[in-house]
């Protein structure tokens, strides 16, 4: 039972302090040092057009390139978990060659990358998966992917060069909220390029877009260069310094003894069976993949689902050397964070709902241009498809205001359950008051669930080791990203044809499936989880 001792809040303050907390920000921002507003401003024109990019991807793959919405969905997850991997191996370039001419770089990779992806529309490059349209439009996300690898970590690196310990907080929240509001004005720009520009970029005016989106990438590179001087940097940081000196004393000192807590011995691990297991796994899995696209005919060879035998036992080898890698590499490594079940457990029971994230992107695009053909909502798309970013920029502070002092994993699971339950209204078909309605309380279970995640794996973490196991807690966010949009095109092109009846409110029943599972995994597990935690409020 909750603690009947707890002070109560009344509704009417909890919002008035949520909007105070609002204003808050909005002055904080105001006041910052000049090199945050060359971070900050930047970072919503870089929110509207990733997002922009995002929103309208699929369907220029499907439309422009003509590829299957298979494919396309294949396009995505080769973007959205590229940029993943590619912010693991470039997250620490901001930290040898400095904030300021990461940023730079990043933004004119970002101005070469998409102004290739419009280029992919522009010019004569015939259509279809083997055209040099197709190509093209690669070597442009390809670009995208790499600037994103290093714009997003410099980004944060320069929030917390740009803020001191008191302010940092806040200087996060405004970057966090600053992306989800350029992700909702892309929702105005897109149409309105795309219906202007129809008859000059046929055959729907998406090319027009990535050349204005191209043009903000440009002006984004021009006002860091302007605004994000060395002289401004060095006085930001001066500045900071200032305000930080005496906290930064009692830091150090407290660093320093960690340090020394901390300090062992490094022992060399034999690496030599993972090496082996990993390479298997990755030729086994390219062999499959081969045979499938006819690189190696067989010639009446057993099949079993439509496949031949051989290319399933390719795929069973591929996943059964993972299996073994994994186990080889956590064997050798009895502190890695995978190694605490409850841990392990927790982030990857979370991927069944937050497929819905990645639907955002990979399917609701699709099913807002194809279920409502014909309709305001299909003609803007693009808007309807952004609403969710603008909810969350009003509802985190509020939600996080009601819910301050509420047990964190009983957040968790109302927060997956309020997120999952409306999916099954797009069940019952296209319809527009029931779609904005699950969008809305979409977005509330969002806002309940997602800031307590790393919250809880802060609580769960051992004394010492909170670092890497935020950073790990990341990983099935990758996999989330990638394994839906793999499996998400096929959905598309069963239940929302390019041409014929649509009957999306199977494809929602599924993913409504799919998503329920995180709440129901997180109440049969309460107690497991539970157990041996510091319990910091009443269960």
């Amino acid at each position: 039972m909750a603690d009947q001792t707890t002070e109560t809040v009344s509704f009417g303050k909890v919002i008035k302090d949520a909007f105070k907390e609002l204003a808050e920000t909005a002055v904080a921002f105001v006041k910052a040092p000049k090199a945050l507003w060359g971070v900050n401003i930047p970072y919503v024109l870089e929110g509207l057009v990733y997002f922009g990019i995002l929103t309208i991807l699929g369907k220029y793959c499907s439309e422009n390139v003509q590829l299957s919405d298979l494919y396309s969905g294949w396009v995505y997850s080769g973007v959205t978990g590229g940029i993943t991997l590619a912010m693991l191996f470039l997250g620490g370039v901001s930290d040898r060659i400095g904030v300021r001419k990461a940023l730079i770089l990043s933004f004119i990779l970002f101005v070469a990358g998409r102004a290739t992806i419009a280029m992919s529309g522009t010019l004569p490059l015939g259509h279809g998966i083997s055209s040099p349209m197709f190509f093209t439009l690669i070597a442009g996300l390809f670009l995208m992917v790499i600037a994103y690898g290093l714009y997003q970590p410099a980004a944060y690196a320069g929030v917390k060069r740009y803020t001191n310990p008191q302010t940092a907080a806040m200087g996060y929240a405004v970057v966090y909220g600053l992306m989800n509001l350029g992700a909702f004005f892309s929702g105005f720009i897109s149409p309105l390029t795309r219906h202007h520009f129809k008859n000059v970029f046929p055959p729907n005016g998406l090319t027009a877009v990535f050349w204005v989106y191209a043009g903000i990438s440009l002006f984004g590179l021009i006002f860091t260069v302007v605004v994000l001087t060395k002289k401004t940097d060095e006085k930001a940081v001066s500045q900071i310094a200032g305000e930080t000196e005496n906290q930064a004393k009692e830091s150090t000192t407290a660093e320093k003894s960690e340090a020394e807590k901390e300090v062992t011995p490094k022992v060399r691990i034999n690496n030599s069976l993972l090496a082996l297991f990993s390479a298997i796994a990755a030729m086994s899995l390219a062999l499959g993949i081969i045979i499938h696209n006819g690189g190696i005919m067989i010639a009446s060879a057993t099949r079993y689902e439509g496949l031949p035998l051989v290319e399933w036992i390719a795929y069973i080898a591929a996943l059964l050397f993972t299996i073994l890698s994994i186990i080889d590499y956590l064997r050798h490594r009895p502190d890695h964070p995978f190694r605490d079940l409850r841990f392990t457990f927790f982030i990857f029971i979370l991927i069944p709902v937050q497929t819905l994230f990645a639907h955002n992107w990979l399917t609701l695009p699709y099913y807002l241009d194809r279920a409502f053909k014909g309709s305001m909502v299909s003609h803007y798309f693009e808007f309807f498809s952004n609403l969710n970013p603008i909810l969350i920029f009003f509802l985190a502070p509020l939600v996080a205001g009601l819910t301050a002092k509420a047990n964190v994993y009983k957040m968790m699971i109302y927060g997956t359950f309020v997120m999952a339950i409306p999916t099954f209204l797009l069940a019952l078909g296209p319809n527009v008051p029931l779609f904005l309605t699950y969008v809305l309380f979409m977005s509330i279970g969002e806002a309940m669930w997602q800031p307590r995640f790393l919250q809880w794996i802060a609580e769960i973490a051992p004394e010492g080791k909170v670092g890497i196991y935020m950073g790990i807690g990341q990983f099935p966010w990758f996999l989330t990203k990638m394994i839906t949009g793999f499996y998400s095109g096929y959905f598309v092109a069963k239940y929302l044809p390019k041409t014929g009846l649509p009957h999306s409110g199977q494809m929602w029943f599924i993913y409504g499936c799919i998503a329920i599972v995180s709440p129901i995994a997180l109440v049969l597990a309460k107690g497991w989880m539970q157990k041996g935690m510091k319990k910091k409020q009443e269960a």
